[in-house]
C-alpha cells in the first residue's frame, strides 16, 4: 500500500458554470488547484484520474426518468434551473458524471489497497441531490453512488458516511434512510436550508437507528463540534465498527463563509482530520475517502482544504484532545439515537 494518500484534482469539473453569479462556480477551486498543482504536492500525493461514472452506478442511487430530464435540459441552448440555485448548461451532466466517476475510482484504489485515503476535490458538489431530483447546487450525489457502487461491486455492508457541511444532506439520508447497510451521520446548522434533518429522524424499517441527525445551534465553533466528534462520532464508529468511512465534507460552516453563522476555524478541519484517520485505523484499516461538497468563501476554502490535506499526510496522526462543552453535551443529552447507540 502506498504511504501517500490520494487526490483528485481534474480541471474539466470547471467547464460547469452558468454566467451569472453563483456561489457554486469554478472560482471556488482555481486558485487551489493551482496551488495543489506543483512539484511539492505532487510528489507526496498519489493523483487519482477522473473517468466518468457508467450509467448503472449512478441509477443505483438515481432514477432513470431524472437523468433523462438533467440530460434533456443538458441539450438546450440555455440554462435550466432545478431551483434558484442549481442549474443544467451544455457541461453541466459530463462534469456530474466525472464528479461522480472520480469518487468511484478513488473508492476503487483503496478497496485495492493502493491507498487507504483521499480526497476528491470535485464538483458539482453531491449531497442534496435526490434520487429524484436535483437541489442545492448538487446534480449527482457522489457520496451515495460511492456508497452504493461500495456495496454492490465489493459487498460492504456496515459504510460509515459522516457529513459536515452546514447543510443537512436530504439526498443522502434520503437514498440509505431503510438500510442498515450504511449508516448516516450529520452534523448540520438548525434552520438552514434545506431545512430537514431533525433529530427524530432516524430512518425506517432495517434502517431504524441507521439516521443519526445533530441540528447544532447557529454559534457553535471548535469547540462544540471537536466534542460532538470526540463523543457521538468516535462512540458510533466503536460500536457500528465501519468497513469503511465516507465523509462529505463541506466548508461551508468556516467562520468566514458567507452562507452559514457557525464559527468554525481552519484548524477545526485539521481536527475532525485527525479524529478521522485515528478512527479510521482503529476500525478499517485506515479506509477513510473524503469528497467535497459546500465551501462558498475561496480563501476559507482553500487553507482549510490545505488544512486537512497536511492532516491526511501525518504518518501517525494525534490523538485529538476533547475540551468539555456544557452547550454539546445538553444537545446530545436526550439525542432518540440514543435508544440504539451509547454516547
Amino acid at each position: 500500500m502506498s504511504d501517500k494518500p490520494g487526490i483528485l484534482l481534474d480541471n474539466r469539473l470547471f467547464r460547469h458554470a452558468i454566467d451569472r453569479p453563483s456561489p457554486e462556480n469554478p472560482e471556488r477551486l482555481r486558485s487551489l488547484y493551482q496551488r495543489l498543482d506543483t512539484p511539492d504536492y505532487r510528489r507526496r500525493f498519489h493523483r487519482i484520474p477522473a473517468r466518468a461514472a457508467a450509467s448503472d452506478a449512478v441509477e443505483a442511487v438515481h432514477s432513470r426518468f431524472y437523468l433523462d430530464q438533467v440530460r434533456e435540459h443538458s441539450r438546450t441552448a440555455e440554462p435550466f434551473s432545478f431551483d434558484r440555485d442549481t442549474y443544467i448548461m451544455s457541461e453541466t451532466l459530463e462534469c456530474a458524471y466525472l464528479a461522480a466517476g472520480g469518487c468511484l475510482q478513488m473508492a476503487d484504489a483503496i478497496m485495492s489497497g493502493a491507498i487507504d485515503r483521499g480526497f476528491a476535490l470535485v464538483r458539482p458538489p453531491g449531497h442534496h441531490a435526490e434520487p429524484g431530483r436535483a437541489m442545492g447546487f448538487c446534480v449527482l450525489n457522489n457520496v451515495a453512488i460511492t456508497a452504493a457502487w461500495l456495496r454492490r461491486e465489493y459487498g460492504l455492508s456496515r459504510i460509515l458516511v459522516f457529513d459536515f457541511d452546514i447543510h443537512h444532506g436530504n439526498g443522502t439520508q434520503e437514498a440509505f434512510y431503510g438500510t442498515n447497510e450504511v449508516l448516516v451521520l450529520s452534523f448540520h446548522q438548525n434552520d438552514l436550508f434545506p431545512f430537514s434533518g431533525a433529530m427524530a429522524d432516524l430512518g425506517e424499517g432495517p434502517g431504524t437507528g441507521y439516521t443519526i441527525n445533530v441540528p447544532v445551534f447557529p454559534q457553535y465553533g471548535d469547540s462544540e463540534y471537536t466534542f460532538l466528534g470526540g463523543h457521538l462520532l468516535q462512540a458510533v464508529v466503536e460500536q457500528y465498527l465501519p468497513q469503511i468511512i465516507l465523509v462529505s465534507a463541506g466548508f461551508d460552516g468556516h467562520m468566514d463563509d458567507p452562507i452559514s453563522k457557525t464559527h468554525l476555524t481552519t484548524r477545526w478541519y485539521a481536527t475532525v482530520t485527525r479524529l478521522l484517520r485515528r478512527l479510521s485505523l482503529e476500525s478499517c484499516q485506515g479506509r477513510l475517502l473524503m469528497v467535497l461538497e459546500g465551501g462558498y468563501n475561496p480563501t476559507a476554502l482553500q487553507t482549510s482544504v490545505i488544512a486537512v490535506l497536511d492532516a491526511l499526510l501525518e504518518p501517525d496522526p494525534p490523538v485529538v484532545g476533547i475540551m468539555p462543552s456544557d452547550r454539546a453535551a445538553r444537545l446530545i443529552a436526550g439525542h432518540p439515537a440514543k435508544q440504539h447507540w451509547t454516547f
